[in-house]
């Protein structure tokens, strides 16, 4: 068998690639790790390994959570910039796949386009990871589920609300209430809900509870968690004064806040609007689980490589 490569290849394209038990897996390992971590144990078992990641948007906490997760556990990581690799000069994204999976174990990507993903994945030999599209954000989303089962002992038994613009991550926490069967309230202004497509087929599954509404007071009644990202991604920047004048209302601040349910926390997968999507006050405050949110990326995306190519 060529090195590096595992028996039966496995992406992470969204989060429905994923079993209930992939992710409880993931979830178990990841804390291990932080605990690891903590009292100073590191692993080496990726010594010889080697992670690319072949970005193509900007990035601060999932590049480094990326880079370091590899070095601490003794392999690689080969960053490939946009302007850097030949897709940008119009090489198929298949032909770069097959040539980086005879130099490397696994290919984190992050792109706008879900289809060049899922073509790249298609024509490649070793494990592709999404860090990122236009329309999921699947490896964001695991570590914050992660972040919840720390502070909260369970992620099943509460209310989970996402409060904004119905973009990638809140497609993430869309597909991760239909595989672990979440208690899921979006709350998104007209005209900036979640794709219809994603919603209905988390709704085929069964599993779960996922309502959509346009009324964030409503929607954060009894929540136990309150989730928010920016108005406006990346390739949505001329949309930004158009934006924040229809998502006024649904800035989470102490107002909003003191709707939910006494020992509610607040997440935001950054970087972070202070004063648009979320108060300076609550980002600050004692509610927020933000930086250990941050910091979780890290654990979870060594359990992704310990997983996925180190054969555990």
């Amino acid at each position: 068998m060529k090195k590096g490569k595992l028996p039966m290849k496995k992406d992470i394209l969204t989060l429905l690639d994923l079993t209930e038990k992939d992710m409880e897996d993931l979830f178990r390992l990841a804390l291990s790790l932080k605990a690891e971590k903590r009292a100073g144990r590191l692993r080496s078992t990726l010594s010889g390994k080697s992670l690319g990641l072949l970005f193509d948007k900007p990035s601060t906490r999932t590049r480094i959570s990326f880079e370091a997760a590899m070095i601490q556990l003794g392999g690689s990581p080969v960053f490939i910039g946009a302007s850097e690799s030949q897709i940008s000069r119009g090489e198929p994204a298949r032909d770069t796949a097959r040539v980086l999976s005879k130099y490397l174990d696994m290919v984190a990507v992050r792109t706008f386009s879900q289809d060049l993903l899922a073509e790249f994945a298609r024509f490649s030999d070793i494990p592709v990871v999404n860090a990122l599209t236009d329309r999921y954000h699947p490896c964001q989303v695991l570590s914050d589920i992660m972040t919840i089962l720390e502070k909260k002992g369970d992620y099943r038994e509460i209310k989970i609300t996402w409060v904004g613009d119905g973009n990638n991550v809140a497609h993430s926490w869309i597909n991760a209430a239909a595989v672990l069967g979440l208690n899921l309230t979006l709350a998104c202004p007209e005209g900036y809900m979640p794709d219809p497509q994603v919603l209905q087929e988390a709704r085929r599954r069964g599993k779960g509870t996922v309502t959509v509404t346009d009324d964030p007071q409503a929607a954060v009644s009894g929540a136990h968690v309150i989730y928010t990202d920016v108005w406006a991604s990346m390739g949505q920047e001329r949309e930004q004064a158009v934006r924040k004048a229809v998502f006024q209302p649904f800035c989470v601040n102490e107002a909003l806040v003191e709707r939910a349910a006494g020992d509610v926390i607040v997440m935001h997968c950054l970087p972070a609007h202070r004063e648009e999507e979320i108060s300076a006050s609550v980002l600050e405050g004692a509610r927020s689980v933000v930086w250990d949110q941050s910091e979780n990326k890290l654990h979870m995306h060594k359990a992704i490589l310990l997983k996925w190519i180190g054969g555990l």
